[in-house]
């Protein structure tokens, strides 16, 4: 069988850099064309049975992609347990919903605050779990997510299980326009985030924290040993993770103008993790494909009604086990040991 994945690499290897340039500027162009795809004949599978196309492709299609991006640091590069992420999606989309509707700050004004508190959040739930492992971090998180759900639903300043809502939309930049009657502008705006996130996460990647990372996730005892400071680059995971989570949460509240308990379950966190797994834990490609086809997917058969969730089931288990590590697993590094051999005359000793 071809690996295309490989056959694409080895294509990638032979381009310089000009030839790489201009084929990922072509795809961004292409990709930030998306929205109008809906809107052709010959495209017209692309729509989905109750929402229109663009809609899908805002949420839960980009807002999947990109809390995947998020939940990858976590999960795929420092090999942590994290079953609580939709805490700090609900953390964002709060901080939007309360400034927005008490505050004179409009959305982008909120966006850095939003994921400051994600952030921090993610600090405070670090510092004294992080010591944890395996499937007891794992509750801990859960818990964490499930705390923060039972409190806006106890809580007057969230506006209990009612929710906000009138939650105001972005607004215009560059003459774009942000309303739920132009979802190409919220389209743009997270596709910049995920390509900013994309970015950071290669940029890291190449550098100490993602030494440090991949030194995690492959044998923390080790990694300890040979000095490195583990809580210190958990807790970088964990923020970083939050704030993309934040962010996410404050345009998924721009863009709904409304936010209740109920919209941040434990369900989510399960599908952002499964967009995770089922992509390839540690590829940041695989986490955008797995989210995609994951979000995406369940929208597109919602005409069968009752039998659409054991369809996207059955669909999980048949390719997982065709692809256990997903479908574009990360690549292994392979240690490559060349010893080199002397003549028996030529020895020195």
């Amino acid at each position: 069988m071809i690996n295309i994945r490989d056959k694409g690499a080895e294509l990638w290897e032979t381009w310089n850099r000009p030839k790489r340039i201009t084929f990922v500027l072509v795809l961004i162009g292409l990709v930030g064309l998306l929205p109008y795809a809906g809107d052709f004949s010959f495209t017209s599978i692309l729509n989905t049975p109750i929402s229109s196309y663009q809609a899908v492709l805002v949420y839960p299609v980009g807002m999947f992609v990109l809390m995947a991006l998020g939940l990858n640091i976590v999960v795929g590069k420092s090999g942590l347990l994290d079953l609580g992420y939709v805490a700090f999606f609900a953390i964002g989309a709060y901080t939007a919903a309360i400034l927005g509707t008490k505050t004179h700050l409009n959305i982008w004004e909120i966006l850095p605050i939003g994921m400051g508190l994600a952030m921090i959040s993610g600090v405070l739930l670090g510092l004294p779990t992080l010591r944890l492992r395996g499937d007891y971090l794992a509750i801990v998180t859960l818990g964490f997510g499930e705390i923060v759900r039972i409190v806006a639903v106890n809580n007057r300043s969230t506006g209990g299980p009612n929710g906000i809502a009138n939650v105001p939309n972005p607004p215009s930049i560059f003459g774009v326009r942000f309303a739920l009657d132009n979802m190409k502008g919220f389209f743009w705006i997270i596709f910049v985030m995920i390509l900013l996130v994309i970015w950071m996460v290669r940029r890291l990647s190449i550098r100490r924290p993602g030494r440090a990372w991949e030194a995690i996730r492959q044998d923390e005892d080790v990694a300890m040993l040979m000095g490195v400071p583990i809580l210190r680059y958990k807790i970088w995971s964990f923020s970083i993770g939050a704030a993309i989570g934040g962010a996410a949460g404050v345009i998924f509240a721009s863009k709904s103008m409304y936010v209740a308990p109920d919209m941040f379950t434990f369900n989510t966190s399960v599908l952002i993790l499964s967009c995770v797994v089922f992509g390839g834990m540690g590829n940041i490609w695989g986490v955008v494909l797995g989210g995609t086809i994951l979000a995406y997917l369940p929208e597109r058969i919602r005409f069968i009604n009752n039998a659409r969730q054991l369809v996207f089931g059955l669909a999980l288990v048949v390719i997982m086990n065709v692809r256990p590590d997903g479908l574009l697993p990360r690549k292994k590094r392979e240690k490559i040991t060349k010893v080199s051999a002397k003549p028996e005359g030529d020895s020195n000793v």
